[in-house]
């Protein structure tokens, strides 16, 4: 009886990724708008570090690149804008700074997403390379029109929370 070999994903010269094949990264968009920050994060979390994948592997980049819009119309549930806090350090002492939500909405935006979707990865040297395969914008254009990105297909998207409350 023979034994089937499974799949092993391969580093591909200095890439992390095979750049070309019926493994290369594909380009996805995903539309920010009235979207749950954590339920969006965990989405693309995963198909930035390719675990949507059959060939997922887990010492190898098999992620896709993900192209977010809107991403300052993003929701929290409850009264997360004004409890949740984002803490960073200066590396000097005394020097930790704390930011709520809805003070890094109006600084930096496309920070709230990343930080979700970073705290939903291993910190490795990998997923470090995996997350500048992660591209944020607070609009609706984009500078990423010739890679052809595709919409994520609608099994791995999540409805939204206005459009539930508007229909039910």
């Amino acid at each position: 009886m023979l034994q089937q070999k499974s799949y092993q994903a391969k580093q591909v010269g200095p890439h992390y990724f095979e750049p070309k094949g019926p493994n290369a990264p594909k380009w996805y968009v995903v539309d920010a708008k009235d979207q749950v920050v954590g339920r969006l994060a965990s989405m693309i979390a995963k198909v930035v570090t390719g675990k949507h994948k059959p060939t997922y592997t887990r010492h190898a980049d098999t992620g896709d690149f993900v192209v977010i819009l809107n991403a300052d119309k993003v929701v929290f549930t409850r009264t997360k804008w004004d409890k949740k806090l984002y803490y960073r350090h200066t590396d000097f002492v005394g020097g930790l700074k704390i930011t709520t939500a809805k003070d890094l909405l109006g600084r930096h935006p496309e920070e709230i997403l990343r930080l979700a979707i970073w705290g939903m990865t291993n910190k490795t040297n990998l997923a470090r390379h995996q997350m500048k395969k992660l591209k944020i914008y607070t609009g609706s254009e984009h500078p990423h029109v010739a890679q052809n990105p595709q919409a994520l297909p609608q099994a791995a998207t999540y409805r939204s929370v206005l459009a539930a409350k508007k229909t039910g």
